[in-house]
C-alpha cells in the first residue's frame, strides 16, 4: 500500500493538484480545536510513542491531522476519541472508552488504525517520536 492509499484507508482527506507529474497534497483537518487541546495531545502522542517504542508516520501532516482530530473530540466529547472512524454515536463511543486514545487495539497489540503510532516495522513508520506545534500549524493550515 502506497502513502496515498494510506491516507485514504484511514479517511483522511487529500487535495492533489493538477495537471502536473509531481503529485502534491495538502491535509486538512475538518475542526480547530482549540490550541490548549492541541498542546495536551501533542505533548500525549509524544509522550506515548516514547512509553510504546512506536513513531509517528514519515509524513507528519498524518500526523498532525489526527492530533488536531485527537483535540477536537477532546474538547467536543471531553475524550480523546479516535477520529479516524465513523460511529452513529460519538457520545456514547467516548464514554464506553474502548476507542479512546490509546484505544484498546493500540494498547493490546500496537495496532494504530490512525497511522499516529506506527511500530518500528511499519513501512510508513518515520524516525521522529516528536512534533512541534509549528509543524501541526503548516500541516493543517487552511489556504
Amino acid at each position: 500500500m502506497n502513502l496515498q492509499a494510506a491516507h485514504y484507508s484511514v479517511g483522511i482527506p487529500l487535495t492533489f493538484t493538477a495537471p502536473t507529474k509531481r503529485i502534491s497534497h495538502v491535509i486538512r483537518a475538518k475542526a480547530e480545536p482549540t490550541d490548549k487541546s492541541v498542546e495536551i495531545m501533542r505533548k500525549f502522542s509524544e509522550q506515548y510513542a516514547r512509553r510504546s517504542g512506536t513513531y509517528f508516520c514519515v509524513d507528519k501532516g498524518v500526523t498532525s491531522v489526527v492530533i488536531k482530530g485527537l483535540a477536537d473530540h477532546k474538547d467536543s466529547l471531553g475524550a480523546p476519541l479516535c477520529p479516524c472512524r465513523h460511529y452513529d454515536d460519538k457520545a456514547a463511543e467516548a464514554g464506553q472508552g474502548f476507542w479512546n486514545c490509546p484505544c484498546v487495539p493500540m494498547r493490546e497489540r500496537k495496532e494504530c488504525h490512525c497511522m499516529l503510532f506506527l511500530t518500528p516495522d511499519n513501512d510508513f513508520a518515520g524516525q521522529d517520536q516528536t512534533i512541534t506545534i509549528e509543524e501541526i500549524k503548516e500541516s493543517t493550515s487552511k489556504m
